[in-house]
């Protein structure tokens, strides 16, 4: 959510510079960012507009200078501050501006200008209570506001968002007002324990969590936490156990940090923020936007995708899927991302030919309205591709990826070897965990030189765990034909552990051939790059904490030597492993620090868990008969073994 979905860390303009992989200047707490220049062609008046309790929220209205006519107005609700949205007419709103709208954007309340208090993604309503507010009252009250006070308006009104705006615009969708005829949430959070921002299939999702939270709840503006180390994974260890938090340097002070370590499980806090029992209709036409390699995101709208698609009768509800990050079709360009060059702007090309016609049609009833229900980016072939469904039902087979001795991997179950053990195993320690990208890891918001990993370790080179002894690697053959995988994506994991509690990362990898020349730098003659011979590009992946395999509300230990069955939902793709390639498969058990130590020993609530609690313990992956461990996916033509 920080620049991505829901909380993010910084206002709407510096969240998608951020999602881009541009550095967020530090604001100190309580400063107010400068006030930027009014866009060429647009005029803007700023309001305190009342909401239904009395409280009043800030908006800034831009309208264009010339009008031959009524407009549809765009509206954009954020925590992140509105002052520098005008600087996202040159990038991010840039052809819905030259399509003509007039654009208010909203501080959301408890945020800079707005009156009331700030709670961390509000839960939806008590609706028995009719003073009761939340996000979807403020939205109602401010768009009847604004159609009853803006002048030369059509009308209609169209939402959209990134991240938290995302989410904000969802909760428009619960209870719209009349004059919302369409809406577009992109990359919001859904569930903040199952699968997006603060925690994954339960493990909690510690660098992220903790310097959002800071950032967000220092004060009105955006602090962030002063680190007194560059690298942060040194940081994190030296910090010891999570209950070290609070008694050394938050003492209380920040209510998110207090509800994770209050509600360490599934229990009806996480429950009431969830979004997905309200989404049991399609109450307006919603595009919903996602990035295959959304780093803080990207269960959040693939699943309120799948929520409403179940109630979609009247063909109102889309989906695009590109090859960006958190927000990155904001880029202006969006022709690569990382090391990865994808061919074509395909941020520019989503919001021309997608975005822009989307709210066109509804708000504006200019064109045919006949969008495919799904668009999505095939990574590796680098091409659009189109579905009447998500994920595919016709001409696609589901096949399995066994894990093999020696560290292959196959689509075909293995046979017993003679003095195979059928299991392959590693030592997790606490005390030496795994990273889970390049070090040195720069604060998620560093502004520093460079700017911080963050924004793109999600296509980093995963040759830096190579060799570890504490991560397993499976690994194909070249292949002998392209496999394309088109859908659902997911673990199956047969393991044993020494203690009674485990986490399981599973990654699944594209690795490019080694025997690739190298390439002259375009515009540089004489000089070169070496062109991606051997990278191993991940594909997709998650984790799973342990405890949770039987219920997130309720976990229980794991039984010490026991071989247990994990699925772990890797989600979906569209991604074309080329001929020659080779498909791979990491396991390990730390992905530090952006997943927190588990001690691996079941203790009742992480968060309180002592220095020494933690304990190195041995991990066992079984890969025989009824327990062999398997990545199931979807896939356009069945490989052959």
């Amino acid at each position: 959510m920080p620049t991505s979905r829901r909380p993010r860390a910084t206002p709407l303009a510096v969240t998608l510079l951020s999602a881009l992989g541009v550095a967020a200047a530090s604001v100190s707490a309580g400063a107010q960012a400068p006030q930027e220049p009014v866009p060429p062609g647009f005029t803007k008046q700023d309001s305190m507009i009342p909401m239904r309790d009395g409280v009043r929220l800030h908006i800034a209205i831009y309208t264009p200078t010339a009008m031959s006519g009524p407009l549809p107005i765009m509206l954009l609700r954020t925590p992140y501050g509105i002052d520098e949205y005008g600087r996202e007419f040159d990038s991010y709103l840039k052809e819905l501006a030259a399509d003509g709208y007039i654009f208010v954007f909203e501080d959301i309340r408890g945020r800079h200008e707005s009156e009331g208090r700030f709670v961390m993604q509000r839960a939806p309503r008590d609706r028995r209570d009719p003073k009761a507010i939340d996000e979807s009252t403020d939205t109602y009250d401010t768009i009847d506001w604004l159609v009853k006070h803006v002048p030369n308006t059509n009308g209609r009104v169209g939402e959209l968002g990134i991240s938290y705006d995302g989410w904000t615009t969802v909760m428009a969708m619960l209870d719209p007002h009349p004059a919302l005829k369409a809406v577009s949430p992109q990359a919001s959070p859904v569930d903040m324990f199952i699968g997006d921002d603060f925690h994954h299939n339960g493990a909690f999702r510690l660098s992220y969590g903790f310097e959002y939270a800071t950032m967000m709840e220092t004060d009105k503006g955006q602090a962030h936490f002063a680190f007194d180390q560059y690298d942060t994974y040194d940081w994190y260890l030296g910090l010891g156990a999570l209950s070290n938090v609070d008694r050394r340097y938050l003492h209380g002070t920040i209510p998110t940090w207090n509800d994770f370590v209050a509600h360490p499980n599934y229990d009806a806090f996480w429950q009431r923020q969830t979004a997905l029992p309200y989404l049991d209709h399609v109450s307006v036409p919603t595009l919903n936007v996602a990035g295959w390699w959304d780093q803080e995101d990207f269960y959040g709208p693939v699943t309120i995708y799948e929520a409403l698609e179940k109630h979609d009768t009247a063909h109102k509800n889309f989906l695009v899927v590109g090859p960006w990050n958190h927000g990155g079709w904001a880029d202006p360009d969006g022709r690569t991302l990382g090391a990865i060059d994808f061919g074509s702007p395909t941020s520019a090309d989503f919001r021309k030919n997608v975005m822009v016609p989307f709210f066109a049609f509804y708000l504006k009833d200019r064109g045919t309205g006949d969008f495919p229900e799904a668009t999505t980016f095939e990574g590796g072939s680098n091409q659009w591709r189109h579905f009447d469904s998500w994920p595919p039902k016709s001409g696609v087979s589901t096949e399995r990826l066994y894990f093999d001795a020696g560290g292959h991997a196959a689509f075909s179950a293995p046979t017993p070897v003679a003095g195979d053990s059928g299991f392959d195993s590693y030592v997790s320690d606490p005390a030496h965990p795994v990273p889970y990208r390049h070090r040195p890891i720069q604060p998620t918001y560093y502004p520093g030189p460079g700017g911080s990993g963050w924004y793109t370790w999600l296509l980093e080179d995963q040759r830096f765990v190579d060799h570890r002894p504490d991560v397993l690697t499976y690994e194909t053959a070249p292949l002998t034909h392209d496999v394309v995988l088109t859908g659902a994506v997911s673990a199956h994991l047969f393991a044993a552990t020494t203690g009674s509690d485990a986490d399981w990362v599973v990654k699944l990898i594209d690795v490019y051939p080694d025997t690739v020349p190298w390439q002259a730098t375009p515009g540089m003659p004489g000089s070169g790059t070496p062109s991606f011979g051997g990278y191993e590009l991940m594909v997709a992946n998650d984790v799973f904490r342990g405890r949770f395999r039987k219920s997130y509300t309720h976990p229980t230990p794991v039984t010490p030597g026991a071989v247990t069955p994990y699925t772990i939902d890797l989600h979906t793709q569209d991604y074309r492993f080329l001929k020659g390639h080779r498909i791979m498969v990491q396991v390990q058990s730390t992905w530090f620090p952006i997943i927190d130590r588990n001690p691996q020993v079941y203790v009742p609530n992480i968060f309180e868990a002592k220095d020494g609690d933690f304990h190195a313990e041995r991990e066992r992956v079984y890969r025989r008969g009824a327990q062999a461990s398997y990545v199931e996916m979807t896939v356009e033509r069945a490989p052959t073994p």
